[in-house]
């Protein structure tokens, strides 16, 4: 099919601000229903494709494909603020798309991460012509599962995003309209390569580099807690105003997950919902990795992605009968058997939660064969204790990340814990050898008995899976900084030496223990540069350097009274 593209158009939001828009579209004077997709990222750059879909096969499958610009960056006019415009401009892109000679007047979106972020707050606003979206690896708000996650600040992702992504978009935009000179984007580029370095520099409200280009990031650090000024930009605030049907998909090691499975299940009973979970981490790699290749199944899944957007807007959009509706909600990848099922729902409904507790004779950290794990509750057995200091933090191996080497999954994904877990500052706790195998599917949650000698300090724990050979292959990981113990909104510092119980969600992922494989536990208070470093003050984190940093003497404690437990989603053997 031949098509028509209209490029640079202009399209006037409510306050006048033009938006630069290209439109794919099939040849003729036909209507069609409108896909589109509003980013950040310039929409002439091949990423478009690796984070979208494939839009010229969305547009030869009989629809009018708009790509914008957003607000402030690349073609369009304004100034970019990440969230707090979206919902708007969504809205008004929206009406304006609908209004179109060659279109019928529905509109549906679709995309990945930021591209998602607009879906999903343009719906907020519940726009008459918006009849489906799309989201891809994206969240239910940009405080917790976005900038933050358990209170911690996410600097791996926000610095690669803010300095790579953004600080070198913006030196280029303002080269091109003459508001700057090529040493600007000289020194973006030099920023951008020093991304690595600038996770050690503090405080960390002190990054010229970043904050020159991108002043955005300083609202964001100087909003440590979930107050107004994130609610005002989350489009789980306003789940009772969105009833567009959603196509869900996210990847057991993408740091967005959390978010996907709380809109997912949100939405639930609201609206026909969908979810399509991947082992993939943000950005898409089909599922290859340097120490695990999940197989063709991995990738013709994600390949596959269009022809799942295009059946979802073809029944939608069109009102084209095809089942849609009548589908299982849930799909997911289950590694281990690394195979694609699917679900009645999320949690899957014969989902056993069961406590596997935590045990050793003191030496956890020291001797990690000392730690056990067990479905069996603890008597009283000595607390593991060790030493955190944020001068030498547990460094970041694989997992959830954003870090440099993005597209390749250079630091991402299942990655080998076992340097990881020879630190003292690190506790292990490992089951015996499975005799048979253990399907865990689902939210993963721990639970820890804690006390720790400083105001604040951070728990972090990770469920491995250890193979025969040794290999301990992460699996899924979350953090909690104390202080929010009680809730994002309401900080409250530890009393030393008082115990407390904390919940750390570990998000979830989808995985068969094989028989002669064991499960592992692994509890630390950091995770770097993922995450940033607790100083252990009770402080502003994000103002202090290095000669604010204060040693933590932290313990977990089994016993029978505070039996510090990892609740999993067990799953009978089908």
């Amino acid at each position: 099919m031949s098509l028509t593209i209209e490029k640079n158009l202009k399209v006037a939001m409510r306050d006048g601000v033009l938006l630069a828009s290209d439109v794919y579209r099939p040849a003729g004077d036909g209507r069609y229903p409108v896909v589109m997709l509003r980013l950040p990222y310039n929409k002439e750059q091949p990423v478009l494709l690796f984070l979208a879909g494939d839009i010229l096969r969305v547009a030869q499958a009989g629809y009018a494909v708009v790509v914008q610009d957003c607000r402030g960056t690349w073609a369009s006019e304004g100034e970019f603020s990440p969230y707090f415009q979206e919902a708007e401009d969504g809205a008004d892109a929206i009406a304006w798309a609908a209004a179109q000679a060659w279109s019928t007047g529905v509109v549906g979106m679709m995309g990945a991460s930021y591209y998602g972020a607009t879906q999903w707050l343009a719906a907020s606003l519940a726009p008459p012509a918006l009849k489906a979206i799309a989201p891809f690896i994206t969240t239910d708000q940009y405080y917790e599962k976005w900038t933050y996650q358990g209170g911690a600040f996410q600097l791996g992702f926000m610095l690669q995003w803010a300095s790579v992504t953004f600080g070198v978009a913006e030196a280029v935009r303002r080269l091109t309209r003459g508001e700057a000179s090529g040493a600007l984007v000289g020194a973006a580029l030099a920023a951008a390569d020093r991304v690595a370095i600038n996770y050690s520099h503090l405080p960390l409200c002190d990054l010229p580099e970043i904050t020159a280009l991108t002043p955005y990031v300083a609202d964001w650090l100087a909003h440590p807690d979930y107050d107004d000024y994130w609610r005002a930009a989350a489009p789980r605030e306003h789940y009772d105003k969105i009833t567009v049907p959603a196509l869900n998909f996210g990847g057991w090691y993408d740091l967005f997950l959390g978010g996907t499975l709380a809109n997912y299940t949100a939405m639930q009973g609201r609206t026909t919902q969908k979810l399509i979970i991947g082992p993939w981490v943000h950005g898409y790699n089909g599922g290859v990795y340097a120490e695990r290749n999940f197989g063709l199944m991995a990738h013709d899944g994600v390949a596959d992605m269009t022809a799942d957007q295009i059946r979802w807007f073809d029944h939608f959009l069109k009102g084209v009968a095809n089942g849609v509706p009548q589908d299982p909600p849930v799909k997911i990848f289950v590694m281990g058997p690394d195979v694609w099922r699917e679900e009645a729902a999320w949690p899957l409904p014969d989902t056993q939660w069961q406590n596997w507790y935590l045990h050793s004779g003191g030496c956890a950290g020291t001797q990690p064969a000392d730690g056990a794990l067990s479905t069996t509750a603890p008597g009283n057995e000595p607390a593991d204790t060790y030493l955190y200091d944020p001068r030498n933090p547990v460094p970041t191996v694989g997992g959830a990340t954003f870090l440099p080497g993005l597209f390749v999954a250079a630091n991402a994904g299942p990655r080998d814990q076992r340097a990881v877990e020879e630190r003292a500052d690190v506790l292990c706790y490992t089951s015996a050898v499975l005799a048979a195998d253990l399907e865990v599917t689902g939210p993963v949650r721990l639970v820890l008995y804690v006390t720790s000698s400083a105001l604040d300090t951070d728990f972090t724990g990770k469920l491995v899976d250890v193979h025969p050979d040794g290999r301990a292959i992460i699996l899924t990981d979350g953090i909690l900084r104390a202080r929010y113990r009680e809730g994002f909104s309401t900080p409250k510092l530890m009393t030393p030496g008082a115990v407390y119980c904390l919940e750390i969600d570990l998000v979830a992922t989808s995985n068969v223990f094989r028989a002669g494989h064991r499960v592992r536990l692994e509890v630390a208070s950091s995770n770097f540069p993922r995450f940033d470093r607790n100083t252990n003050t009770g402080g502003v984190i994000a103002r202090e350097t290095e000669a604010d940093f204060k040693l933590a003497t932290n313990s977990v404690l089994h016993t029978a009274q505070q039996a510090s437990h990892l609740v999993l989603p067990v799953i009978a053997r089908r």
